[in-house]
């Protein structure tokens, strides 16, 4: 299923037309398992301790994702000598927004677990663009009835806050909201540095409950290969990635950047080695707030690095 207009004679340049993601189709409704994955937007920044402005972010991510609509002919990698997101073997479709109750934290969460179980129940792996990382907590609700996942963070920042005067659904609770469900069967938090939301206290109750954190530094330390070969092997993978896990030279639009982040192969290097040592069966990417980057560049990188982990996932995972 082709997302261009070539054969119409079009030739629907990045700026023309609808900014859905990738210029990938919009549908409201999916029918007969039509989709290998579907785009989610859930643009919910209620859960923000500083900086709002994440409430934009699949907006501006899906419109720099144009810049990357490849046309008929797909992503051609000639180091990896493979066409990923080959129009004729990939069927993507961008589900839209979930719907967001001003100041109603519960409602919009639930209505943003309810389109990542709609895109599940119809055979389609959920790639979800945020918002604060608040939306992982319903992202990772909507797999309750599907198979057991190691969970994946990649992140500045811990996100293991238990309760802060009675907040437990805010963007520094979504890890330890996580290690609750029975469906997440492990935790990796990766890019761990600096200064944090989470206290020592909940960096010691992540590690009794059982995740591995490894900062920036240790990760370079280490190497791609090691790096991997912390993360379970043949397993089911959710993998959650906050854009402040990179550079703020990189990506300065974000509601609580943090120097000494991760480059962009580093971490394209990564997405694509877990392609191929278990399967991805869903992504949410948060964080991005436009606002703060007058040049656009961190939404570029979001949806670069979004469009090449799809391919890699589409082409490698089962």
């Amino acid at each position: 299923m082709g997302n261009h207009g070539y054969d119409k004679g079009e030739l629907n340049l990045p700026f023309v037309g609808i900014c859905t993601f990738g210029k990938y189709p919009y549908l409201k409704e999916i029918v007969d398992n039509e989709f290998d994955l579907a785009i989610i937007g859930a643009p919910f920044d209620m859960g923000t301790q500083w900086r709002a402005g994440t409430r934009f972010g699949p907006r501006s991510v899906r419109e720099a994702s144009t810049l990357f609509s490849f046309g008929h002919a797909g992503a051609y990698d000639h180091e990896d000598k493979i066409t990923y997101l080959d129009p004729r073997k990939v069927r993507i479709v961008d589900l839209g927004d979930a719907d967001i109750i001003h100041t109603d934290t519960i409602s919009s969460h639930n209505n943003i677990e309810k389109i990542v179980r709609y895109a599940l129940s119809r055979g389609a792996k959920p790639v979800t663009i945020g918002g604060d990382h608040s939306i992982n907590i319903p992202c990772l609700r909507a797999f309750s009835d599907q198979v057991p996942m190691h969970l994946i963070q990649i992140d500045a920042h811990l996100d293991f806050v238990d309760e802060r005067h009675g907040v437990r659904h805010g963007h520094g609770n979504p890890m330890r909201r996580a290690v609750e469900h029975k469906h997440i069967t492990g935790l990796t938090q990766i890019g761990i540095r600096n200064v944090s939301s989470t206290a020592r206290e909940g960096y010691e109750e992540a590690l009794q409950m059982g995740s591995e954190i490894i900062s920036v530094r240790q990760a370079r330390i280490m190497g791609n290969d090691d790096l991997l070969s912390r993360i379970p092997e043949d397993a089911n993978y959710y993998v959650t990635i906050d854009i402040d896990a990179f550079d703020p030279s990189i990506a300065p639009g974000t509601g609580t950047p943090s120097h000494g982040g991760f480059l962009y192969y580093e971490i394209l290097e990564f997405l694509d080695g877990l392609t191929k040592r278990g399967n991805v069966r869903g992504v949410d990417l948060v964080e991005v707030a436009p606002d703060y980057d007058p040049t656009g560049s961190t939404a570029i990188l979001a949806a670069q690095i979004l469009m090449n982990f799809i391919g890699r996932i589409l082409h490698n995972c089962r």
